[in-house]
């Protein structure tokens, strides 16, 4: 391809940017009370959000429909033409529709009007025609249109699925935030990707907890015991209580490096005087995700886990967490 054509073909992508982007920004100047009224709707219904579209509107409708169900908005894809062939009888009187139609006009999502209307189910409408079938059937309006298309035809449906896609996004975030939908539960709802992986964990799933393994020792010990415990224990840290039991400490590999090049004479050392004090501690109820990211904030490879009391009833190491596939 010679330079100039190069050069032609960024101008023409850059175009398309420009095309999309300035279409997306226009959706803001219509955004009103039937936000919060959508938002309303959706929050109080009892059945699920029914999305549906025909052809590149029901690609962009089958993403909606996905956002909505992983950020905590029971949702489903029905797509019109299987509807009238017995599909439709999965919209129930407990549901919210949505169709999405640039036109408003498509015969598909036209024939399932009667059943929505006999139903009494809400409809929320993302049409580029206020006027139209669909439009005027909406009991939530939104406008979705576009001055232009970014396909130099005018005919490829482009500006006007990114815009329909902006919007549906726009409206999930808005439930997301409404339901107080957390972290934690966005990575429930995603257990097997890497978004979520090992997040079903919690830290008692895969601490040490046998007590017979566990590497406690006493503030009182002397240093060189406690070195020979975790040489024992072989988890590369020692768990220091006080006389009630409580953790005071910890003795890693590490420390104990550091403390034989400090110290000329170290069988005159006793855990108190050399130990961490205060160290970093998880419950054992804690998301397993949780204790990953203590551990990567603090440059640690493992975590005490105290009771109410602060007793050591176990240790979850980095090794633990890595190989549940928690990261």
């Amino acid at each position: 391809m010679k330079i100039k054509e190069k050069s032609t073909m960024q101008e023409l992508a850059k175009e398309v940017f420009q095309i999309e982007s300035d279409s997306i920004l226009k959706l803001k100047e219509r955004i009103n009370d039937n936000l919060e009224q959508a938002i309303a709707l959706i929050m109080s219904t009892k059945g699920r959000v029914i999305v549906t579209g025909m052809g590149k509107s029901g690609l962009i409708g089958r993403k909606i429909a996905a956002t909505l169900s992983s950020t905590g908005t029971p949702s489903y894809f029905l797509h019109p033409a299987e509807s009238t062939h017995g599909d439709s009888g999965i919209i129930t009187r407990e549901d919210v529709v949505i169709a999405i139609s640039n036109s408003g006009e498509t015969h598909e999502l036209l024939n399932l009007l009667p059943l929505i209307k006999r139903f009494e189910v809400p409809l929320i409408v993302l049409a580029g025609n206020r006027n139209s079938t669909l439009g005027k059937s909406a009991d939530i309006y939104f406008d979705i249109s576009v001055e232009k298309e970014a396909c130099p035809l005018g005919k490829a449906p482009t500006a006007s699925t990114t815009a329909t896609l902006a919007m549906g996004d726009a409206i999930a975030v808005c439930l997301l935030k409404k339901r107080g939908f957390s972290t934690e539960d966005f990575l429930l709802y995603h257990p097997s990707g890497a978004l979520g992986k090992g997040v079903l964990y919690i830290v008692s799933d895969l601490m040490l907890k046998d007590k017979d393994l566990l590497p406690i020792a006493h503030e009182n010990d002397t240093f060189l015991e406690t070195v020979d415990l975790i040489s024992k224990k072989k988890l590369g840290c020692a768990l220091i209580v006080d006389a009630d039991d409580k953790l005071t400490g910890l003795l890693t590999d590490g420390d104990i490096r550091r403390i034989l090049l400090r110290y000329p004479d170290v069988s005159i050392l006793d855990n108190k005087t050399v130990m961490t004090k205060k160290p970093k501690t998880i419950a054992s109820d804690a998301m397993a995700v949780k204790a990953l990211a203590l551990m990567e904030k603090y440059s640690i490879t493992s975590l005490a886990v105290c009771d109410s009391e602060n007793h050591p009833i176990g240790v979850i190491h980095i090794h633990d967490l890595l190989k549940a596939g928690v990261a």
